[in-house]
C-alpha cells in the first residue's frame, strides 16, 4: 500500500470500526466518573463534562451531554451512589452539553438559565428546561446548597457558571476550555464580555473548576485562561490595527506564544475568527 503511512492506515481502520459500533447501535466512546472532591465527581468522555454532586437526597447533574450518553450517564453515577438523579442543571444549550435533557426531563428538574432555554427552543433543540433563571438561584438538597450564576456573555448569551460552595469548587461549562475557546456569536456570544465573566468567576471563594471540556483545573489555570483570553484579544487588535483583512484573520493570528491559536483541535480558530474579527474591529 505505497503512498499511505502506517498512521493512515491504522486511522483508517480505526474509523471503520467506529462506523461499524455506530451501525450497531452501540456507544461510539466510553465515558468514565472521577472524583474530584467529596461527594463530587465528573463524568467526562466525549461531549461535555458532566459534573455529579452526591446528597443524602438526590443528585444534582451538571449537564447531560448527547441524547446517547444517557444510559451511560446513569451508568457512572450508579457506580458513585444508590440516590436517583433529581435535578440537572444545564450550563448552556449546546447538545454536548443539553442533548441528553431528554432521558431527564420527566425524571428530574431540569434547570438553565433563560437564554438558554430561549437558544434551544430558536434552534429546536428537543427537551428544553421547565425551569429557568435570570441572575442566579440555587439548589437546596441533603443539606447540600448548588448555585447558579449568570455573569453575562461569554460563550454564549445563556451561560450558567455552577458552584458549591461547601467545596469551593465551579463547574464552569465552556466558559472554561481546556484546549481553546470558542465564541457563539450567532447565539449571543462575546469576547469582551467574557473576561467580564472570567473576573465574576475569580472573585468566587474556589480552588478547583471543572471545564465544560478537558480536565480538572485550578485557580491558577482560570487566571491564565484569563489572561490568554486578553493576549489574543490584543493580538488581534493589533493586527487589525496594522491593515489586517478579515480573510486573513484565521491565518495571521496563529503564533507559538499562543496555545490558542496553534491548537490543532480547538474551536476557537476553526469557528470563531470571523465574528471575532468583527467583535474587535468593532470597538475601534
Amino acid at each position: 500500500m505505497r503512498g499511505i503511512s502506517r498512521s493512515g492506515i491504522v486511522a483508517a481502520f480505526a474509523a471503520a470500526a467506529a462506523a461499524v459500533i455506530v451501525v450497531a447501535g452501540q456507544q461510539p466512546e466510553s465515558l468514565s466518573v472521577t472524583p474530584v472532591k467529596d461527594g463530587l465527581y465528573y463524568i467526562n468522555g466525549v461531549g461535555g463534562n458532566v459534573g455529579v454532586r452526591v446528597t443524602s437526597e438526590g443528585v444534582i447533574l451538571i449537564d447531560d451531554k448527547f441524547p446517547r450518553n444517557v444510559d451511560g450517564i446513569k451508568a457512572r453515577v450508579a457506580e458513585v451512589t444508590d440516590q436517583p438523579i433529581r435535578y440537572v442543571i444545564n450550563t448552556h444549550h449546546h447538545g454536548d452539553h443539553a442533548g441528553g435533557n431528554v432521558g431527564f426531563i420527566d425524571s428530574a428538574d431540569v434547570i438553565a438559565h433563560e437564554n438558554a432555554r430561549k437558544n434551544m427552543i430558536r434552534n429546536e433543540q428537543d427537551a428544553p428546561p421547565r425551569i429557568v433563571y435570570t441572575d442566579q438561584t440555587a439548589v437546596h438538597l441533603g443539606g447540600v446548597e448548588v448555585r447558579a450564576h449568570h455573569l453575562g456573555r461569554g460563550h454564549t448569551n445563556g451561560d450558567s457558571v455552577v458552584y458549591f460552595p461547601d467545596l469551593r469548587t465551579v463547574h464552569g461549562g465552556d466558559l472554561l476550555h481546556g484546549t481553546a475557546p470558542f465564541i457563539d456569536y450567532a447565539n449571543g456570544g462575546s469576547s469582551q464580555e467574557w473576561l467580564g465573566v472570567l473576573d465574576g468567576i475569580l472573585a468566587l471563594d474556589f480552588d478547583t473548576a471543572i471545564p465544560g471540556h478537558g480536565g480538572l483545573m485550578t485557580r491558577a489555570d482560570v487566571q491564565a485562561f484569563r489572561d490568554q483570553f486578553v493576549a489574543v484579544r490584543t493580538r488581534m487588535r493589533e493586527l487589525i490595527d496594522g491593515g489586517l483583512a478579515k480573510d486573513d484573520a484565521s491565518a495571521e493570528i496563529v503564533t507559538a506564544e499562543l496555545s490558542w491559536t496553534t491548537a490543532e483541535n480547538g474551536l476557537f480558530m476553526r469557528r470563531s475568527i470571523p465574528g471575532f474579527y468583527d467583535e474587535v474591529a468593532a470597538e475601534r
